[in-house]
């Protein structure tokens, strides 16, 4: 330092400024190195014991958290919040929430206010904001953060610890896993394709449907139930004999025969989610389903609902087929359709998507259709759709269970007895309705086995929907023996009223084939009235362009025939003043020559008479044309070698007839 003052001082610098300068660098310097260590320092403590978890709503583990901390009091009670009306958990499984704002309880105690039900006030902690919760020993920070800003559906939870491992982590994940399982034990999670984002969206949380309920032929629900399951424990004999591990059932039939009804309660039977795919929902492409396909978890139900009426373009590729387009009209009003909704799906790409190299494993898929014969064999062969289950109408069979499931009645034996006997109904939620204000009569055994024995009896065979008789049900739910009284009436009544659909259904459709006809023999007739206008318009022009041809032909002609005449005369003329040499010979020679020259000129003067008229109508010839030329050649000739008094005589015999 002392020896940066002696070279500074000759400059008039002063020492003691130059020292307090170099002390402020020094010392800036220092606090710089330690503010650099401290922050290395605490980053790698940080990186040592601070752990952080990252759960995407896309994914079940977020649901997990979700639903575990709606449980904690600390986390309805944060200090910065959001307060909504909406459910807390995706799956509406937590019937309220700590921190929840609730009225007081009604005398009827049935949850509605004036008809509506009750809305519970929730406090939600906000986003992008730090919440403190004490776990076994740890303090876990919590942010909920929004993924997209624009969309709200796609959210993200981040837990920070501060923990040598990351045991206390994967201890709350098995923990809130377990409380999320008991909760949804009696709940079926749907979701939906997002063709937007190409992912699956949660889409609710249904309550499980007992096996019990529902009625098919003798020995299909338990085939089917039993392939089911012996499939998902198969897949170490799928691997050993190189099979896809994949099973597919088609259930084909009338509509209202309840096959949506069984995926519905084979999922609650299983413990399976349901992953629906729309086919024909705008934005849907064979890149987008093949996407979604290889995203399906390994242990669920897919479910292609109506798969008959899912194309835009058909899913035949017969053209005889009713899917398939079989005109250019129908292909060109096809298209127009596929591009107005937005799918460019296609048969080929469903079938990739099926089975092919991307295709998800270990997945049952369930597709309906009313119409087996609109499918293309490939669609529905064996190794896409193994099992085939056919739903018709009502029998007589399936009209007594489904009258025995509507109306309780008294066990003549124990209820636990019962229980054992039904496995399917030991997964359903006791229930937590109160009784309604009418409530249904409880008959016995007996009673309830005549009455629906008499009301099979009341129902024709094969000729009513399931969804038919449980719509009349439904409606009697309260009056059970009035039900059994009234059914005759009441088919008597579905006949009818299928009858007049049907008339009605025939009137519009002949109506619209009569207005097809007449519509298309309009545009017929318009079109030949059209084609006959311009076949007219363009003989119409034709003939002008002709006429204007020959006119112009004509005119030319005229011209042409005109100075040549003028021409003749002027040559004729021309030797009439030149005296001929004296000499009777030639005179005599010259006479007879003249005479006879003046004969063949009359004849063919009248020839060129003909000519002209020829000409003006536009025929002329062009051999009397030429004709005409050389008489009045010879004629000059003639007039060259006539004297002149003689050439006059001559005249006066040319103008006189022949």
């Amino acid at each position: 330092m002392n020896v940066l003052s002696s070279m500074l001082s000759p400059l008039g610098v002063s020492s003691g400024a130059i020292q307090d300068t170099l002390k402020l660098v020094v010392i800036g310097g220092t606090v710089e190195t330690a503010r650099r260590a401290s922050v290395s320092a605490w980053n790698g403590f940080v990186d040592s014991f601070f752990l952080t978890a990252h759960f995407s709503e896309e994914d079940y583990p977020y649901d997990w958290l979700m639903h575990w901390l709606s449980k904690q009091p600390s986390w309805g009670k944060s200090r910065e919040f959001e307060i909504t009306t909406r459910s807390v958990g995706r799956s509406s499984m937590t019937q309220k929430t700590t921190g929840d704002l609730e009225e007081e309880e009604d005398d009827d105690g049935t949850g509605f206010v004036h008809g509506r039900p009750k809305r519970k006030v929730a406090f939600m902690p906000s986003v992008d904001h730090t919440h403190t919760i004490y776990y076994h020993g740890h303090w876990l920070r919590i942010v909920r953060t929004q993924r997209y800003p624009d969309h709200s559906h796609y959210a993200a939870l981040k837990i920070s610890v501060v923990a040598r491992n990351n045991d206390i982590l994967k201890k709350l994940v098995l923990e809130a896993k377990r409380e999320y399982e008991k909760d949804a034990e009696h709940r079926v999670h749907i979701f939906l394709a997002d063709t937007t984002y190409q992912c699956w969206r949660w889409n609710g949380a249904r309550q499980k449907r007992p096996m019990s309920s529902i009625v098919l032929q003798p020995g299909v629900k338990d085939m089917l139930l039993a392939d089911c399951k012996d499939f998902l424990c198969s897949e170490e004999w799928y691997a050993e004999r190189g099979i896809p591990f994949r099973r597919g059932y088609l259930l084909h039939g009338v509509p209202g025969s309840g096959k949506t009804s069984l995926i519905h309660s084979l999922a609650g039977e299983l413990g399976l989610d349901i992953y629906v795919v729309s086919l024909s929902s705008k934005g849907m492409s064979d890149n987008t389903l093949t996407t979604l396909m290889g995203h399906v978890p390994s242990r669920c139900i897919l479910l292609l609902e109506d798969l008959d009426a899912a194309f835009t373009r058909g899913v035949s590729r017969d053209a005889s087929s009713t899917g398939a387009p079989t005109s250019s009209s129908s292909s060109s009003s096809t298209s127009t359709t596929a591009e107005s909704d937005g799918s460019t799906l296609s048969l080929s790409g469903l079938l990739n998507s099926l089975d092919g190299v991307a295709a998800a494993e270990g997945r049952l898929l369930f597709a309906t259709t009313n119409h087996i014969e609109r499918l293309d064999p490939a669609l529905s062969r064996p190794g896409r759709m193994d099992v085939w289950v056919n739903f018709t109408h009502a029998t007589k069979w399936q009209a007594e269970g489904i009258f025995k499931c509507f109306f309780p009645y008294k066990p003549a034996v124990a209820p636990e007895i019962s229980d054992a006997t039904d496995p399917s109904q030991k997964n359903l939620p006791l229930p937590k309705r109160k009784s309604p204000a009418h409530a249904i009569p409880l008959l016995s055994e007996a009673e309830i086995s005549e009455l629906a024995k008499r009301f099979a009896d009341a129902i024709p065979e094969d000729e009513l929907s399931v969804a038919s008789l449980q719509g009349y049900l439904l409606k009697n739910k309260t009056r059970p023996r009035e039900c059994v009284d009234e059914v005759p009436d009441w088919v008597i009544q579905e006949r009818e009223t299928r009858e007049k659909l049907k008339k009605e259904k025939a009137e519009r459709e002949a109506k619209e084939k009569k207005e097809a006809e007449e519509k298309e023999k309009k545009e017929k007739e318009e079109k030949e009235a059209k084609e006959k206008e311009e076949k007219e318009a363009k003989e119409k022009l034709d003939r002008e362009e002709r006429l204007k041809a020959l006119k112009a032909e004509n005119a030319a002609k005229s011209d042409t025939s005109s100075t040549s005449t003028s021409t003749t005369e002027s040559t004729a003329a021309a030797p009439a003043t030149t005296p001929p040499p004296a000499s009777a010979p030639v005179t005599e020679a010259s006479s007879c020559s003249c005479s006879t020259t003046t004969t063949g000129a009359d004849a063919d003067t009248e020839g060129s008479v003909t000519s002209e008229e020829e000409v003006d109508s536009g025929k002329a010839d062009d051999s009397k044309k030429e004709k005409w030329v050389a008489i009045k050649s010879a004629t000059q000739i003639a007039a060259e070698t006539t004297p002149a008094p003689e050439a006059a005589a001559v005249k006066e015999d040319a103008a006189q007839p022949s």
